[in-house]
């Protein structure tokens, strides 16, 4: 049998790397198929197309309330709930979670992941407590990324999610920022003055620990994800640092809008058939 003398064309390079992605993710869904109900308690069946991802147990809590359904996972690591085709999960904090969960949902193939997180303002004398910001982008400070794609490749949403995020926002007659986020590995930075100007510096509009996570993960695994931020404290003054009872004023100020135009958002894509497929995997 004689080896063919045609060069390799760039169809051929697409061919082999489809054919080892399509591998990999075969044996990946073989190693994690019962981790996402081992970790939220919910059966698998039970996960919606759409995912509504959060850091906190109290939005699970609002969400089932207003639906009337269960929440699985009380004593396991994850809380989650899913009415009309939505399922919303509390992942926890930080960068891994956010990975973690991103590989896991790779079981189910959402149509769309949403995340609502809390951050920092960094742009003092513009943000306030309270403001929504809905991000262009993150800077991939947090490290977990890395273990996704290499540096080069930039933090995005999907831009027809963000579109309809932006959407839903104005339906609630309510304003927004647009801009960056800086994703950080690390919580306690306050006390930093170099790390508040290097933030400066990069002109960051706000400061969390999963955003850019969540956005590579998500892209990695073929997923269309954006987020909707709710500015929480104003982290780079010592007065706007955040304490237990500061959160819980935000929390009972603003959580439930932050919900109900995350759920919305996901909704008018549900209703309108709205496509959210995102850069190169288009087809």
């Amino acid at each position: 049998m004689t080896k063919s003398n045609r060069p390799i064309t760039p169809e051929d390079l697409e061919a082999v790397a489809q054919e080892l992605e399509a591998r990999e993710k075969k044996a990946k869904i073989r190693i994690i198929k019962d981790w996402l109900p081992r970790y939220t308690g919910m059966p698998l069946e039970q996960f919606g197309e759409y995912i509504l991802l959060v850091n906190f147990g109290n939005y699970v809590r609002m969400f089932a309330e207003k639906h009337n359904v269960e929440v699985y996972g009380l004593h396991k690591p994850m809380q989650a709930a899913t009415a009309e085709n939505i399922t919303i999960i509390n992942f926890g904090i930080g960068s891994p979670n956010a990975g973690l969960i991103i590989d896991l949902l790779e079981v189910i193939s959402p149509a769309a992941v949403l995340f609502l997180g809390k951050c920092g303002g960094v742009k003092t004398g513009k943000n306030q407590v309270g403001d929504l910001i809905l991000p262009i982008a993150a800077i991939r400070g947090e490290g977990t990324s890395s273990d996704y794609l290499p540096p080069e490749v930039p933090a995005l949403p999907a831009f027809a999610l963000q579109k309809a995020i932006s959407t839903t926002i104005r339906e609630y007659e309510r304003d927004y920022w647009t801009g960056v986020v800086y994703t950080t590995n690390k919580r306690v930075w306050e006390h930093r003055d170099d790390f508040k100007r290097r933030l400066i510096d990069l002109r960051c509009h706000a400061i969390d620990m999963e955003t850019a996570t969540i956005f590579v993960a998500a892209f990695k695994n073929r997923m269309p994800a954006g987020a909707l931020l709710l500015v929480s404290d104003m982290p780079m003054t010592h007065d706007g640092i955040k304490t237990e009872i500061s959160d819980q004023k935000v929390t009972a100020d603003f959580a439930q809008i932050h919900l109900n135009i995350g759920v919305d958002s996901l909704k008018q894509l549900i209703n309108r058939g709205t496509t959210v497929k995102h850069l190169r995997f288009e087809d």
